[in-house]
């Protein structure tokens, strides 16, 4: 099924601009999709690099274009403990040992041992959960560009006092490397434990919260990036993500 998106801003603007902006892919790669006669709009195929594209217009890229862009490949995997998302020290274990055979649920080749899959945002080794590798370049704007909307979701638990004023703190009030932080989404789901939805990913951001609230973090478990979910996928495992996912990431990250 073609890719298809339409266009809802206020002024018409350069195709290759706009796929740009919305994380779809590079404007150079836009401007490849246009000279191979993979782009129309509205039905009419399109050329012109510098054409633009008039609100309320449809453009839609045919099946060899998304093709083209989906040569890349991601993975979901179930991070445990004690394992790093990254290159890491001698003396740790990145989370790309775990891409074998006997870990894979679903269909997909294991990836060869020299593949290049850097980490799609950090989790960090004492934390677990939810944890994208890519060496898809659309896909990784779409989670971490500059213009990225995706949230993130973690189940926290933590050992203090669980308090109201805490909470709203942990909410709205907190600074971090001199910077305030956005509006977080924290709710409490038992007495210590705790659910975040945070919209940035600082260095070890729920951990540095909890702490200046007087709480310590016991537990970090992360569960959605955007509209991926974790779901029943076994600690360990791992698993191609879809087509439809990978687009689901790509439309997300526009806002």
């Amino acid at each position: 099924m073609a890719f298809t998106r339409t266009y809802d801003g206020p002024e018409p603007v350069r195709i290759n601009k706009w796929l740009g902006q919305t994380g779809v892919c590079s404007r150079r790669e836009a401007e490849a999709l246009i000279a191979a006669g993979m782009v129309s709009i509205d039905g009419e195929s399109v050329t012109d690099a510098g054409r633009k594209i008039e609100p309320g217009q449809t453009l839609t890229l045919n099946d060899r274009g998304e093709a083209a862009l989906a040569s890349g490949v991601t993975i979901l995997i179930h991070k445990p403990l004690g394992y790093v998302s990254g290159q890491p020290e001698p003396d740790k274990i990145p989370a790309v040992r775990l891409l074998t055979e006997a870990n894979r649920v679903g269909d997909g080749a294991v990836p060869a041992e020299d593949a290049s899959l850097p980490p799609i945002g950090r989790l960090d080794e004492d934390s677990r959960g939810l944890l994208l590798l890519s060496s898809d370049g659309v896909v990784a704007k779409a989670v971490i560009g500059p213009q990225s909307h995706l949230d993130k979701e973690y189940l926290v638990r933590v050992v203090g006092d669980v308090t109201e004023k805490k909470l709203a703190l942990l909410r709205r009030g907190l600074m971090l490397d001199g910077r305030i932080l956005k509006y977080a989404r924290v709710s409490r789901m038992e007495q210590n434990r705790l659910r975040f939805i945070l919209t940035e990913g600082r260095n070890r951001q729920i951990r540095r919260m909890c702490e200046m609230v007087d709480l310590e973090v016991t537990d970090l478990l992360r569960i959605r990036v955007g509209p991926i979910h974790l779901n029943n996928l076994p600690e360990g495992s791992w698993r191609m993500i879809t087509s439809e996912e990978r687009e689901a990431l790509i439309s997300g990250s526009a806002g």
